[in-house]
């Protein structure tokens, strides 16, 4: 049986916005378990991005219990969250996040500067092999600037797994393509998934949530709806049935 890599009980998250309170999330309860591509949707203000950074251990909630692969977060001071988001979690942004003067090998070796447990050699040869995995094995040496939107994203990618963490979180990861390479970025992560990795992905698009293997709505700091993708899309089939790109 499949252990749960998160587990969300009763989690509340307020903020104090002058003399208002706002109920960013109210009693939220959700179990996403280990090889599982969740998508996390809802409209600006609906609590999903709030509900992301309590996963990503960047915030804390107000209220409730959240369990990332059995370990109780509330438990832990801030160094040891700094930790446990290092070996645990692997993160990709709507914006890339890479640092603009260094190469993408480089860019990809950062997460484990901060695991002392890893060398320097073993360092690059993860790094070599996460960039072999996303398909950027000849682009290693380039600068971000040097990349086309899609590359960056993938090395960003990259970077999410060279720890080897037990949950991607990514949030808008193809908010900044364009169709085709959206669609090459969900195959990629498609991909991933169907290696075993466990995947949570926040988007606003439907058509992007077709690729993943569960959808959970937020409204108004609930969730409101949750439904298994029945009917699947393969991303890399919508890919061979776009018509080729002629340059003009």
């Amino acid at each position: 049986m499949k252990r749960n890599i998160i587990s969300v009980s009763s989690l509340k998250k307020d903020f104090i916005v002058g003399e208002v309170t706002v109920h960013a999330l109210r009693s939220v309860n959700l179990d996403i378990t280990e090889g599982e591509f969740v998508a996390i949707m809802g409209t600006s203000g609906s609590g999903k991005s709030t509900m992301l950074n309590i996963l990503g251990c960047l915030d804390k909630p107000t209220e409730g219990i959240y369990l990332l692969d059995g370990i109780d977060i509330s438990t832990l001071n801030k160094n040891e969250l700094a930790r446990l988001r290092n070996l645990k979690l692997g993160f990709v942004f709507q914006s890339y996040n890479l640092l603009p003067r260094t190469s993408a090998l480089e860019n990809v070796e950062l997460p484990l500067f901060y695991n002392d447990s890893v060398k320097p050699r073993e360092r690059r040869e993860r790094a070599i092999a996460a960039l072999g995995a996303v398909g950027l094995a000849d682009r290693m040496h380039h600068m971000p600037n040097q990349l086309s939107g899609g590359q960056q994203q993938r090395v960003a990618i990259a970077r999410s797994l060279v720890n080897d963490p037990v949950v991607i979180l990514a949030d808008e990861a193809t908010g900044n393509l364009d169709t085709r390479t959206s669609y090459e970025i969900m195959a990629l992560f498609q991909e991933l998934n169907a290696k075993g990795k466990t995947i949570v992905f926040v988007t606003h698009e439907p058509e992007i949530a077709g690729f993943t293997t569960r959808n959970v709505h937020f409204r108004d700091g609930n969730i409101i709806k949750e439904n298994l993708v029945t009917n699947r899309g393969s991303a890399r089939e919508m890919i061979m049935a776009m018509p080729l790109e002629v340059d003009s």
